[in-house]
């Protein structure tokens, strides 16, 4: 699942692979990017901010990309063959004479000026990966409504960008606090943007995500996915609810006995 610890190792690697060299090819494959050729425009830089990709170009232009649950780039060398899926999901298409990125299944695809980046990211809080990185204001916006439940904050882009559904659950796992707590009654507060920068700065180059001291592979997370199963510090079945029943797949996991005082909305049965 893209997070920001994803998204950051994703764009250090099209970086890598991109940065410094011409473009000999490019598609664009959604309708209203099909006559842009950026074809000759040497890449600049391939950059994140929390869960966005901004690929910048010579002449001052941007393309800007989110993965959202399902999108993905795939980088390949020219012999290589390409397996990242069927040739209708492709949305975008990068080459140089070394690599060529291909964009699949991406529900979001933009191509502005640089200078008009705020655009699409300057509405995201302090990027729990980037240089804009601020603890202080990353705090005062989680903050501004102390009756919101924990879990959605942490979510919310707004107040700090990178945290996504599993970051959220981990998080609120190690403040052993309920995901459906007022953030205003979480004790020490501050506690919840230092301890997502820490967890995202210890994964952003693991290629398994872990929160756990443990390295096997079905005790990595203490919480995530482990519904019906026993919480790996108590023994206490782990339950899973919606955090917001509006949202496509935002269930959240919590321990209720290392997570107590704030049940589910609707005290509703946890789903297993």
């Amino acid at each position: 699942m893209p997070e920001g610890d994803t998204v950051w190792r994703l764009a250090q690697r099209l970086h890598e692979a991109l940065a410094g060299h011409p473009l000999t090819r490019c598609d664009l494959r959604v309708p209203r990017l099909a006559t842009a050729d950026l074809v000759g425009r040497g890449v600049l830089e391939v950059a994140s901010r929390g869960k966005h990709l901004l690929t910048r170009f010579e002449g001052g232009l941007t393309l800007h990309s989110h993965l959202r649950m399902d999108g993905a780039w795939k980088i390949y060398r020219p012999d290589e063959r390409w397996r990242g899926g069927p040739a209708h999901q492709i949305r975008a298409i990068l080459g140089t004479a070394g690599h060529t990125a291909v964009g699949y299944r991406l529900p979001v695809l933009d191509l502005l000026r640089t200078d008009d980046e705020p655009r699409v990211v300057g509405h995201l809080g302090p990027d729990l990966l980037g240089p804009d990185w601020d603890p202080e204001e990353a705090l005062r916006r989680l903050l501004a409504d102390p009756a919101r439940p924990l879990g959605e904050a942490l979510l919310d882009q707004r107040n700090l960008a990178g945290i996504g559904n599993v970051f959220k659950s981990e998080l609120c796992f190690l403040l052993r606090a309920s995901p459906w707590l007022p953030l205003g009654e979480l004790p020490e507060p501050a506690r919840a943007p230092a301890l997502a920068k820490k967890l995202l700065e210890a994964n952003k180059r693991r290629p398994a995500r872990t929160t756990t001291p443990s390295a096997r592979p079905d005790r990595r997370l203490w919480v995530y996915g482990r519904a019906g199963r026993p919480c790996l510090r108590c023994g206490t079945t782990v339950c899973a609810a919606d955090q917001d029943p509006t949202a496509e797949e935002r269930v959240t996991y919590w321990c209720p006995a290392c997570q107590p005082g704030q049940p589910a909305p609707g005290d509703r049965p946890p789903s297993y």
